[in-house]
C-alpha cells in the first residue's frame, strides 16, 4: 500500500517538531565539540576551521527557530519537510568542505539526512535527498581535485598518487551507498508507518467494540420492549382511520401519528441492527464495481451537491468475501457523512488499495469542516449526534457492520480541513465471530 505523509495531521507535525529539536541539539553539539577540539589542539577558538563551524552552528540554530515558527503558524507541512531536508544537505556539504572534503570524517552525515528524510517523506523523499546529496558531494570532490577550491582544514588532502580514476571510484561508491540507504530506509520507514497505523487502528477499534458491547444487552432489551407497543399503536390508528372521513382534521392527526410511528419503527430497527448485527451471506465481490455502482446511485440522491468534485483511485483487481448489501450501506454512510461535512464546494476522494499482508483499505477523504476534537472520541457512540434531526445511530451501525464482517474502521480529522475515514478488511474470509 503506497502511503504518503498527509499535511496537517498530528503525527506528521510531531515528527517534524522532533526533527527541528534534534537539529538544534546537533548545532549545540557542533559548537561544544569545536571548542573541545580547539582546546586539545591548543588552537585559538576563532581560528579556521572553527570559526566557520561556529557560523554553521549558528545558522542551524537560527533555521531551527524559523522552522518551528513556520510549523506553528503555517499549514504547508510537506513543503517544510522537503525544505528542511534539502537545506540540511547543503549544511552537510558545508561541514564536509570545511573539515577536509575528500578526507572529511563527516561524510556519514549525508546518510543521516537520507535516513530521517525517509522517515518523513518515505522512499520518494529519501531518493530525492539521495540524488541531491550525491550531486553536491560529487561536485565538491571534483572541484577539490581540480584545485578550484581548497578545504579550510585538511590533514591529508590529495596526494600525487591519486588520479581521476580514484576520484571516480570514490564518487561511485558514495552514490551506491546513498541510494542503497535511501531504498532500504524507505522500505523500513514504510513498513514501520504501516505497522504503527494498523496497530493504532486495531487498538481504537477494540476499545470501541468493548465500549459498545456493554450497551448491547440493554439496548436490545429496550428495542424489544418498544417494538410491541409500537405495532399495537400503529394497528389501532389504522383501524380508527377506516371510520374517519378522509381529509378531516382527525384524519390529518392520525396521519401524523402513523408517520411518527413509522419513524420510531425505523429507529427500533436501527437499534436491533446495532445490538445484533449479522454478517449475512458473504460472496466474493469485486470491490471496484461495487464502489462505482454505489456512487452512481448516490449521485442521484438529494444529499449530493453538484459543487462537490469526486475523485476515484481504485485498484480494479481487489476482490473480497463480503455481504454486498452491507458493503453498499457502509460506503453509502461514509459518502453521506462526507457530503454533509462539505458546506459549499469541496472534494471527496475514494481510494481502494491492498497491502502485502492481505489487508484491503477503503479510504473516504473529504475537504469538509472536519470533526472537533471534543467530539472525536464519541462519533461512534450510539445516539451521539451533532445534527438537529439525526438519531446518532448511523456511524454506530456502520461500526457494528464492519466489525461483524471482521473489519475495522479508523479516522483522522483536522478541523477546518477535512476528515479521512479508513476501513480495513481482511482479504480472505475469516472464521465468523
Amino acid at each position: 500500500m503506497k502511503t504518503q505523509p498527509v499535511e496537517g495531521y498530528t503525527d506528521f507535525s510531531r515528527q517534524i517538531r522532533w526533527l527541528i529539536i534534534s537539529r538544534a541539539i546537533f548545532g549545540i553539539i557542533l559548537i561544544i565539540s569545536s571548542l573541545v577540539f580547539s582546546l586539545r589542539e591548543n588552537l585559538s577558538f576563532f581560528s579556521q576551521p572553527f570559526l566557520s563551524l561556529y557560523k554553521i552552528a549558528a545558522c542551524i540554530l537560527v533555521l531551527s527557530i524559523i522552522y518551528l515558527f513556520h510549523l506553528i503558524r503555517f499549514d504547508r507541512k510537506i513543503f517544510l519537510a522537503y525544505f528542511q531536508t534539502i537545506s540540511d544537505t547543503f549544511i552537510v556539504t558545508a561541514i564536509v568542505f570545511i573539515t577536509g572534503s575528500y578526507d572529511s570524517v563527516f561524510n556519514f552525515l549525508y546518510l543521516v539526512v537520507i535516513i530521517y528524510s525517509s522517515m518523513l517523506l518515505l522512499q520518494k523523499g529519501s531518493l530525492i535527498i539521495a540524488t541531491i546529496s550525491c550531486l553536491q558531494y560529487s561536485i565538491l570532490i571534483e572541484l577539490e581535485f581540480y584545485k578550484i577550491i581548497t578545504p579550510l582544514y585538511s590533514r591529508v588532502g590529495f596526494s600525487g598518487n591519486l588520479d581521476e580514476n580514484h576520484i571516480v571510484y570514490r564518487i561511485i561508491i558514495f552514490i551506491v551507498a546513498c541510494f542503497a540507504v535511501a531504498i532500504l530506509s524507505g522500505i523500513l520507514s514504510f513498513q514501520v508507518k504501516a505497522a504503527q497505523r494498523d496497530l493504532k487502528i486495531t487498538q481504537q477499534h477494540l476499545q470501541r467494540v468493548e465500549k459498545m458491547a456493554a450497551m448491547d444487552e440493554m439496548i436490545s432489551g429496550i428495542a424489544h420492549e418498544i417494538k410491541n407497543p409500537l405495532a399495537s399503536l400503529s394497528g389501532s390508528i389504522q383501524l380508527l382511520r377506516e371510520d374517519t372521513r378522509s381529509g378531516s382534521y382527525e384524519d390529518k392527526l392520525m396521519q401524523i401519528i402513523l408517520r411518527e410511528t413509522d419513524r420510531l419503527k425505523n429507529i427500533v430497527n436501527d437499534i436491533r441492527i446495532f445490538s445484533k448485527p449479522n454478517a449475512g451471506d458473504k460472496v466474493e465481490i469485486k470491490l471496484s464495481d461495487m464502489i462505482e455502482e454505489t456512487i452512481r446511485l448516490f449521485l442521484n440522491d438529494p444529499e449530493w451537491k453538484p459543487s462537490i468534485h469526486l475523485q476515484l483511485n481504485l485498484d480494479k483487481n481487489i476482490t473480497l468475501f463480503f455481504n454486498p448489501a452491507h458493503f453498499t450501506q457502509i460506503l453509502w454512510n461514509l459518502l453521506k457523512n462526507a457530503v454533509q461535512s462539505i458546506q459549499d464546494q469541496g472534494e471527496i476522494t475514494i481510494t481502494l488499495e491492498s497491502s502485502r499482508t492481505d489487508k484491503v483499505y477503503l479510504t473516504v477523504e473529504d475537504t469538509g469542516i472536519g470533526i472537533p476534537q471534543k467530539d472525536s472520541n464519541h462519533i461512534f457512540d450510539p445516539f451521539f449526534t451533532t445534527k438537529p434531526e439525526g438519531t446518532g445511530l448511523g456511524l454506530s451501525i456502520l461500526h457494528r457492520l464492519i466489525d461483524a464482517n471482521n473489519g475495522m474502521i479508523y479516522f483522522e480529522s483536522t478541523p477546518g480541513k477535512g476528515t479521512i475515514f479508513t476501513v480495513v478488511f481482511s482479504r480472505f474470509p475469516l472464521k465468523e465471530k
